[in-house]
């Protein structure tokens, strides 16, 4: 198929299969690279139709489109959209029976099937990966596909595993999709999900009907009275996210007692220690206008579709730019005028640092790889969590910075070998990079920081850490109103070292240049994270060297 007609088919596919008349940005270049054969990661603000770029070339290719989606209930919803649309699709996930699950992996042999959605741990399973590589999918889809990032914001060792799985499956073509994912995070997953030649198409992270504004609000209940008074002052649906459960209740209690035009607003709490009941029932309500506000920790959000809401306020500050972005991008998808306002104290930090999960202790680290060496047969990782009375979750976490050092592999039926290097140098590996990563999500969340607290352009500042330049202020935040961007702008001065060139710090070591605000400098660095430095002290002092 040439070029020239795999794009008409595409286009035949999408308005007749689909109902799509249009093509976003990016869209039909990424879905002409997957039925070309070539890998692909696509990178594409949330409500741009990610969703979109493996279903209408799937219909392409022969053989069935396998997609590993974190979450259940929005496999549930991609399965349902695409029966309405009298496509195959199935899942298999944790809720099927015995039969239920035979009777999909028949429906697999039989090639009856176009489309399976699966959680990346279900891939643990021998007769998961086994079934699925015998029905000789043509694609793998990895949505949320920043997970395999230690540097993303929401890293999951299970999806560490993909890789393996690409050569399983028989080398499909590979797609990841995700909404969020700065430069640091796009390089590593090409590298983790070993992407061959990959198409990397990056749609503009811009959303100019977002009004953004960061407000100080150190007292927490000035905090909650400001953030009550900015909902019920927005006509329209909105999401508040809080740091906290206890803080979900709190909030909505109080919005609830808030009038709008004549009538009190309807709030209600969101969060996973909620029965599954409850949180169906406020997903719906919310969807179907029944709400005007839910107050959430960040449980709620993903595969929200509610193109019409207002606001999304921060009662306190994300865990990153990148989650605090994935956040905001729920508000104003019809690309009418909508609002992202964070509400932040200097407390913030130090409960984000908190509630930030530590990295295993060495002797955890010690005595699981200890248990694997001593293993007469290879165990699972059940078998290790009995074995040392560690929780099954801690031993899961020893294995993966276990596995990333070289220290064990994982076979196919998902049992852990033992290498025959030293334990006590392998152990120590194994710390310097929980280390490691702990310091990179210490660093993230300064960013966050210096996104409250800067006098540039917000939108800036944001677009920036997503290696996106706007050339001049967008005149739609805070500091473009308030004139601090304005003045802000005049006192800049151009830096002396270009954005994503490599550097090294005499004491930081070799990073990457990801920001240039005023007389500050962000760089991404290797072993360190994010540093902002002073521009003006690095010069002095000679800190940093172009390589």
């Amino acid at each position: 198929m040439t070029e020239q007609d795999a794009v008409r088919r595409l286009r035949q596919i999408a308005t007749e299969t689909f109902g799509w008349h249009e093509f976003r940005p990016g869209q039909l270049r990424a879905m002409s690279a997957v039925v070309a054969g070539q890998d692909t990661l696509a990178v594409m603000p949330t409500g741009s139709g990610k969703s979109a770029i493996y279903q209408v070339p799937a219909m392409l290719l022969d053989g069935p489109a396998v997609v590993v989606s974190p979450l259940i209930s929005l496999q549930h919803d991609q399965v349902v959209s695409l029966l309405d649309r009298g496509i195959v699709a199935r899942e298999l996930n944790s809720t099927l029976g015995a039969t239920e699950r035979e009777t999909v992996y028949r429906e697999l042999a039989d090639r009856d099937v176009q489309f399976v959605f699966l959680a990346p741990e279900q891939l643990a399973r021998d007769d998961v990966r086994e079934r699925l590589a015998a029905a000789k999918p043509a694609l793998l889809v990895v949505d949320e596909v920043h997970c395999v990032s230690s540097w993303g914001h929401d890293f999951r060792p299970d999806y560490l595993r993909l890789g393996d799985l690409v050569d399983q499956l028989g080398r499909p073509v590979v797609l990841g999709l995700t909404a969020t994912a700065s430069r640091p995070v796009r390089s590593e997953v090409v590298e983790r999900l070993r992407l061959r030649d990959p198409l990397v198409v990056v749609s503009g992270f811009d959303r100019p009907n977002l009004s953004l504004a960061a407000v100080p609000a150190t007292d927490a209940d000035g905090r909650l009275a400001a953030v009550v008074e900015r909902a019920a002052g927005i006509a329209g649906t909105g999401i508040v996210y809080t740091t906290t459960r206890r803080e979900t209740e709190q909030y909505a209690a109080a919005l609830g007692e808030r009038e709008r035009d004549g009538r009190r607003l309807r709030a209600a709490p969101y969060h996973a220690g909620l029965p599954k009941a409850e949180r169906a029932r406020v997903h719906e309500d919310f969807l179907v206008g029944r709400l005007d506000v839910v107050v959430a920790t960040t449980a709620f959000g993903m595969g929200i579709d509610k193109p019409d809401v207002r606001y999304v306020l921060h009662a306190g500050v994300a865990d990153s730019l990148d989650s605090y972005y994935q956040e905001i991008g729920r508000a104003g998808r019809d690309g009418e005028p909508a609002e992202a306002v964070l509400f932040h104290g200097q407390a913030d930090l130090g409960l984000r640092r908190f509630l930030s999960a530590a990295p295993p202790d060495e002797q955890a680290v010690a005595q699981v790889l200890a248990a694997i060496q001593a293993a007469g047969t290879p165990p699972l990782r059940r078998d290790l969590a009995q074995q040392t009375g560690l929780a099954v979750q801690l031993v899961g976490r020893c294995c993966s910075l276990l596995e990333q050092v070289g220290a064990v592999r994982f076979d196919r039926r998902n049992r852990l070998h033992p290498s025959s290097s030293d334990e006590a140098d392998l152990v120590s590996q194994a710390m310097r990079l929980a280390e490691t990563r702990q310091q990179v999500e210490r660093s993230r969340l300064d960013m966050m920081r210096d996104y409250a607290e800067t006098t540039g352009c917000r939108r800036q500042f944001l677009l920036s850490y997503f290696g996106e330049e706007l050339p001049e202020p967008c005149g739609n935040c805070d500091t473009c109103h308030n004139g601090s961007a304005e003045q802000h702008a005049r006192d800049s001065r151009e830096s002396p070292y270009p954005l994503d060139s490599r550097v090294r710090h005499t004491e930081f070591g070799v990073g990457q240049v990801l920001q240039f605000d005023g007389d500050r400098i962000v760089v991404r660095f290797d072993e360190v994270g994010y540093r902002t430095l002073s521009l003006s002290a690095v010069e002095e002092n000679a800190l940093l060297e172009q390589l």
